[in-house]
């Protein structure tokens, strides 16, 4: 097996210092409002991507500083303004990567982004080696990679319509098992996406972004 992750986990690692608890990126259950919580997952996996991407390399004293649940929800509310969901959410990687590279360029920011669909049509979709390459890509770039799953097959630990964020990969050389670690609900969660790949009915997609 070989194994591809982000080079700073940590930089992820949120506390919550009024409960003592430690989150690994952000969740939308965080958003104050009803609907924001129900359909926040791609403005939150757009915060964490965000976060990670300009402070990836700061020192472990500023992480401590920044990495407060309270400074996550003000960057989520601020995130919300520009990856705004609709009644469908955001169920397109095009929905989510122009809204973020909108946010981006509000900040003064310029960024590249890569994007790899997997279509409903089966035969449209790329080949699991595909979608590997790019994941690897990205994280060798040390880039998190936004994973938007609309159907999760029969991948139990996933859920359906829903954005997470993919932040390490173990895959065989023959690409006959693949695992990925993602952040959701402020934990990290261990995935089959070989099984996903396989049995998903609708798809999905990944990207992710790079600081020029």
């Amino acid at each position: 097996m070989k194994a591809v992750a982000i080079g700073n986990l940590n930089l992820f690692k949120i506390v919550d210092k009024t409960k003592a608890e430690t989150y690994y990126g952000c969740q939308q259950l965080w958003y104050p409002k009803q609907w924001q919580r129900l359909s926040g997952c791609g403005p939150t996996v757009a915060t964490n991507l965000f976060f990670y991407l300009c402070h990836n390399q700061a020192p472990l004293e500023l992480e401590e500083k920044t990495n407060t649940k309270e400074n996550w929800i003000s960057l989520m509310e601020e995130m919300w303004e520009y990856v705004t969901p609709t009644k469908r959410g955001v169920n397109t990687t095009e929905r989510f990567y122009e809204s973020l590279q909108t946010f981006l360029q509000a900040k003064g920011l310029e960024a590249d982004y890569r994007f790899c669909n997997v279509a409903v049509d089966k035969s449209q979709r790329p080949g699991f080696r595909e979608i590997l390459d790019f994941i690897v890509e990205a994280l060798t770039n040390d880039s998190p990679v936004a994973f938007l799953n609309l159907c999760n097959g029969k991948v139990e630990n996933l859920d359906r319509w829903h954005w997470v964020t993919l932040i390490s990969l173990d895959y065989s050389e023959d690409d006959s098992c693949a695992f990925a670690s993602i952040l959701d609900e402020g934990q990290i969660k261990r995935i089959d996406l070989a099984l996903w790949f396989e049995t998903t009915t609708l798809g999905g997609g990944f990207v992710y972004f790079m600081l020029e």
